[in-house]
């Protein structure tokens, strides 16, 4: 009964947050959005201290629930291991817990969080990690899948579906994406619960809590008849049948071992003294040990995915049938955050680059950095489309607190960056032709026509910007038909502030 309740809770919280990153409707965030703001790691970098109180004491009650039931990271290896189990069932056996790689990898996690070394952070964060999978592979399927229902919607006279574009957003997010999910699939696929165990940061913490939780499987020696099924069937690997002892540390609280028993010798309660863990000193690791694990990690890390990212596109074309060329990312001194991140600075220590907010974007403002400082990490660009004044859509789904809620019209008062007008690139110069788009669009008409020149009232007219009314939104520059660089652009201000 415990399994079967722990599956179904599992499966709800994970179709729950993996929903939030493939939904292009923006309507699911408002019912499910509370599921990626209960994350461990970004509640903590959020200071949610509700959140973070929650994930603690539930752990000091119940173990690492949070690693079976919560974390989605957690439960897509749970899936994998189930899948591989098919294969082969009783694969698992106990291995001794690798202590010095899983409190390395967490010293190197609490260090490059306190230098602001994102990358490092992002890499390791296990919501993250997952968020990025779910929406640069998981994603595009959906989309394809609802663009296959669209137009056969279409035909049958049926708008019940709509057809959305779907494209890559940064293609070395999404090559990390892709080896995350292989090394973490085949990690889960041969061992189970090894990148929990050994890397996860998060899993490292809860582990040390969970060894003083109130409630643990508990192994009955009288009633053990040593046929090791339990340990065969744990993806933890914590289950030491000789010794009859369970290592609490790495034990997720999935209650497969319990299920597996058939005399009943495992039972979850809070153990008796005779039955609690005892503290024994560390065992010195033996070198087959030692190359057992040597061979896994170098066979996971060995492993060198090739993709090639095929788009099909539809030629955009004028009224002319020309085709339109794509419009080129301009070379921005500063980046651009989004609303609500306060400052460049700020935005980067808070934000683990799980992708919700690029997810949930519906203007396709927002895609991941590829500057290596900054990698993985969301900032603004306008190729696609501008950030509208009305829209707070990434303020109100991020659950790590880098980019703060704000209202429309506090965001209508921020400046996150200014337009930058390129003389050499406007129309009205280039091919002798009235513009004005710029002017025409801007929601805070911060931007005027002007003749070209002052001594010539009916000469080409050209933008004229008054930087302290420009809120640096990007209609300019989205909607400039200069090509292939517009002639007005947005630079990012390192410091938001109010206009």
């Amino acid at each position: 009964m415990l399994r079967k309740i722990r599956l179904t809770l599992a499966v709800l919280f994970f179709a729950a947050v993996t929903l939030l990153f493939l939904d292009f409707t923006g309507t699911l965030h408002t019912w499910l959005g509370w599921t990626a703001k209960i994350q461990f790691l970004p509640a903590l970098l959020a200071l949610n201290v509700g959140v973070v109180a929650f994930l603690v004491l539930l752990t000091l009650v119940f173990g690492r629930v949070y690693c079976s039931v919560i974390c989605p990271l957690g439960v897509m290896q749970d899936i994998v291991a189930w899948m591989g189990k098919k294969q082969k069932k009783n694969r698992y056996s106990y291995s001794p817990a690798k202590s010095w790689l899983r409190y390395g990898v967490l010293a190197v996690f609490v260090v490059a969080m306190t230098a602001g070394i994102s990358l490092v952070v992002a890499l390791l964060a296990p919501y993250s990690s997952y968020g990025r999978i779910a929406s640069n592979l998981f994603a595009p399927i959906y989309a394809w899948g609802n663009n296959l229902l669209a137009y056969f919607a279409e035909h049958a006279d049926s708008y019940a579906f709509y057809e959305t574009e779907v494209w890559l957003k940064s293609l070395p997010t999404f090559i990390i994406s892709l080896l995350s999910f292989i090394i973490i699939g085949i990690l889960a696929w041969r061992n189970g619960r090894t990148y929990c165990n050994t890397i996860c940061p998060v899993g490292t913490v809860l582990g040390v809590l969970a060894r003083f939780s109130w409630l643990k499987p508990a192994i009955d020696a009288d009633k053990c008849v040593n046929c090791k099924l339990c340990a065969r069937n744990c993806k933890a690997a914590c289950i030491d049948i000789a010794k009859h002892r369970i290592d609490y540390s790495r034990c997720v609280a999935c209650m497969d071992c319990i299920g597996m028993c058939h005399k009943g010798a495992i039972s979850y309660k809070h153990p008796a003294k005779k039955n609690a863990q005892p503290k024994v000193s560390e065992a010195k690791i033996s070198a087959e040990q030692i190359n057992e694990a040597r061979r896994s990690f170098l066979t996971a890390t060995a492993l060198v995915a090739t993709t090639a990212a095929l788009m099909a596109q539809e030629k955009k074309v004028d009224g002319g049938l020309a085709v339109i060329e794509d419009k080129k990312i301009p070379d921005r001194k500063t980046p651009i955050v989004p609303p609500g991140a306060l400052s460049a600075r700020d935005f980067a220590r808070h934000c683990t680059a799980c992708q919700l907010c690029v997810s949930a974007c519906p203007n396709e403002v927002l895609r991941p950095s590829t500057d290596l400082a900054r990698l993985m990490q969301p900032e603004m660009s306008y190729e696609r489309g501008y950030c509208r004044p009305e829209c707070t859509k990434c303020g109100e789904v991020c659950p790590a607190g880098a980019i703060r809620p704000i209202t429309i019209a506090d965001k209508s008062a921020t400046q996150i960056g200014h337009a930058v007008w390129i003389r050499q690139n406007c129309v009205p110069l280039t091919d002798g032709v009235e513009c004005g788009n710029c002017a025409r669009h801007c929601p805070t008409g911060a931007i005027q026509m002007i003749p070209s020149d002052a001594g010539n009232p009916d000469s080409p007219k050209i933008p004229a910007i008054n930087v302290e009314r420009c809120i640096g939104c990007g209609a300019c520059e989205n909607l400039c038909p200069a090509r292939p660089f517009s002639a007005i652009y947005v630079e990012g201000n390192e410091v938001h502030r109010v206009v």
